[in-house]
């Protein structure tokens, strides 16, 4: 009787769905506010998932390296996540305009929480990181499809006035994501289990929430075309990224000059261009359709992405670590430490919106948002171990003001470059762009930070204001009967040891005396300044890359109505050719993309935006 009953809740919540649905697409593709809402709803709960899961484990990583005894393999945790989740976007991408984008954001959901669960019963970096991996497959989804779902329902135009939701899930997420993982790796054990593995345990209750509205209200109505599914291209993409990915990751381990290092320059750039040469074959069906780069606002704005993502990851990524060794802030202090960049980013995030949609143009913000991160980065270039916390903090709020005026904007200038049938795959193209940016990002920056860690702490040990300060300690009685000071004293009696001293377990720093920690504080310090040199040079290219992308007027139509104009045409077409009369001139079609304008193809500029009517 109670799975009876269970089947039947069931199946009237589908039988509700298809409804809705359908309604939709009786009105043409025209949604009213109200379930404008619900569909964000949906949205809102799966980002809310993805976005907390990253700022709890960014300020916890140092605990968990620490318990695991591996912080020079925090860059795989993070790099594995970040090749599965990158890899798979475009898949998500394209097997939603096959199959509808609701049951691959189920699916994503649900591989996410198995791979936190995973990832929660770890036992060393190596198997965290296989087990981020599988994270990062859900992930993809979770990324991708939101902005393409949004793509669908709401005009180019008329997205800025939604995207403050979304910005209150990122904005809260980043408030309580750092609070909750400091809370849960400071405390030693919880219900029998310790403590940091709460951070990918806590996702499972979350996800089930999430699952929930998605399932609820999450319906909207999808035409499904015949198409090729493009094994070859997953394939090819995979066999030609993870390669690069790996070789950045482990080059200054195996020397970039190393048999395993041109292994991997070998096979990837083979798996490049059998990658590209399979997607000309699949031409349309393809996972990234190459037609998708003969447009020249999506060609310039995938490039920007690229860039924008290497220094937006770098920067995420490395600033907490460096608030926690040399500012000796906690996990959880740390988190709160990067709210001016959050600050920044909705700021910044909610003002061009604004600013979009009262004038239909975007042009101005790849240009003001590129060079308020050269200004971040140039300015985090002064950084010294001496410097007050406010330093970094200005530093990070300029980069959250110029991440808020691109996140969106190149989402924007992408969807808007193609028709309605290549929303998806056009948005995860761009998203899966700009993670290659964000993983390239991590591995390349961090394998730049822990090559030059060994120079940079050596040359402080050279220093003569170190080294009076480390006499000074080294005579003094209580210094020596510390037991604080015991690991970082045997380092010192260790030389050869000292360089790789911070690839480990960093927590002898914790305590010990301010004279002995000098040295490895300064170093790491300076190391990182390398870090935003590199990143400094990236954005800064951007920059120069910004005043070629060509703005075209955003169009006034979704995808949802644009697609219910072509079905429309089509049937007044076939019925024209069944009776001989002639077809009403003007009605829309989806021609594909060609041209350096907007591309699309699709005529729908001469109507309401909202009712789809005839303008005044």
């Amino acid at each position: 009787m109670t799975i009876q009953n269970e089947r039947g809740t069931m199946t009237r919540v589908e039988s509700k769905g298809k409804q809705q649905a359908q309604a939709i697409a009786d009105a043409g593709g025209v949604m009213t506010h109200r379930q404008i809402l619900f569909v964000i709803f949906g949205l809102m709960a799966g980002m809310f998932l993805s976005s907390l899961d990253q700022t709890i484990v960014g300020t916890s990583m140092r605990t968990i390296a620490d318990d695991l005894d591996g912080l020079a393999l925090q860059a795989w945790v993070t790099t594995a996540y970040l090749i599965t989740s990158t890899i798979t976007t475009p898949i998500y991408g394209k097997l939603s305009d096959i199959f509808g984008r609701r049951p691959l954001f189920i699916a994503a959901i649900v591989i996410f929480l198995i791979g936190s669960v995973a990832a929660g019963f770890a036992d060393s970096m190596y198997q965290l990181a296989i087990f981020r991996a599988l994270q990062g497959l859900g992930a993809g989804g979770l990324m991708a499809l939101p902005l393409a779902i949004m793509g669908d329902i709401l005009a180019p135009r008329e997205r800025a006035k939604y995207q403050g939701y979304f910005l209150a899930v990122f904005g809260v997420s980043s408030v309580i994501g750092p609070l909750i993982g400091g809370l849960l790796s400071g405390t030693s054990e919880i219900l029998f289990i310790t403590g940091w593995r709460w951070v990918f345990l806590i996702n499972l209750p979350i996800g089930l929430v999430a699952l929930a509205i998605v399932l609820r209200f999450l319906h909207i109505p999808h035409t499904r075309h015949k198409v090729r599914i493009d094994w070859w291209g997953a394939a090819t993409v995979v066999i030609g990224l993870v390669p690069l990915l790996l070789v950045a990751e482990k080059g200054r381990e195996w020397g970039w000059d190393s048999g395993y290092a041109i292994a991997c320059y070998v096979i990837g750039t083979l798996g490049i261009a059998a990658f590209i040469l399979s997607e000309k074959l699949m031409g349309d069906d393809a996972l990234i359709p190459l037609k998708l780069f003969r447009n020249s606002t999506f060609r310039m704005a995938t490039i920007i992405g690229v860039l924008v993502g290497f220094g937006m990851f770098g920067a995420m990524m490395t600033i907490p670590l460096y608030l926690q060794l040399v500012q000796g802030a906690t996990p959880t202090e740390s988190g709160f430490l990067m709210l001016p960049m959050i600050f920044g980013l909705m700021i910044a995030s909610i003002v061009s919106g604004q600013l979009i949609a009262r004038t239909g143009k975007y042009g101005i913000f790849p240009k003001t948002g590129t060079a308020l991160m050269v200004v971040g980065f140039f300015w985090l270039t002064f950084l010294t171990a001496d410097k007050p916390v406010i330093w970094v903090m200005i530093g990070m709020f300029f980069i959250g003001l110029g991440l808020g005026q691109l996140m969106q904007t190149l989402t924007i200038a992408s969807q808007n470059a193609v028709g309605p049938r290549d929303i998806g795959v056009a948005t995860s193209s761009s998203t899966f762009f700009r993670q290659i940016g964000g993983t390239l990002g991590v591995a390349v920056l961090f394998s730049v930070l822990f090559s030059r860690i060994p120079d940079t702490i050596a040359t402080a040990f050279a220093s003569k204001s170190v080294q009076d300060g480390l006499a000074v300690a080294i005579a003094d009685p209580a210094v020596l009967a510390d037991p604080a000071n015991k690991q970082i004293l045997g380092l010192l009696q260790n030389p050869s040891s000292i360089g790789t001293a911070l690839d480990g377990n960093t927590s002898f720093l914790n305590g010990s005396d301010p004279r002995l920690a000098a040295p490895f504080l300064e170093g790491f310090s300076n190391a990182t300044v390398s870090i935003y040199w590199v990143g400094l040079a990236v954005v800064f290219v951007a920059f120069v890359l910004s005043f070629f992308l060509k703005a075209a007027p955003l169009r006034e139509k979704s995808a949802l109505q644009e697609n219910a104009d072509n079905e429309a045409a089509l049937l007044a077409q076939n019925a024209a050719d069944a009776t001989g009369a002639p077809v009403v001139p003007g009605a829309a079609a989806d021609s594909g993309i060609s041209g350096d304008s907007n591309d699309s193809g699709i005529a729908g500029s001469a109507t309401d935006s909202r009712s789809g009517k005839p303008k005044s």
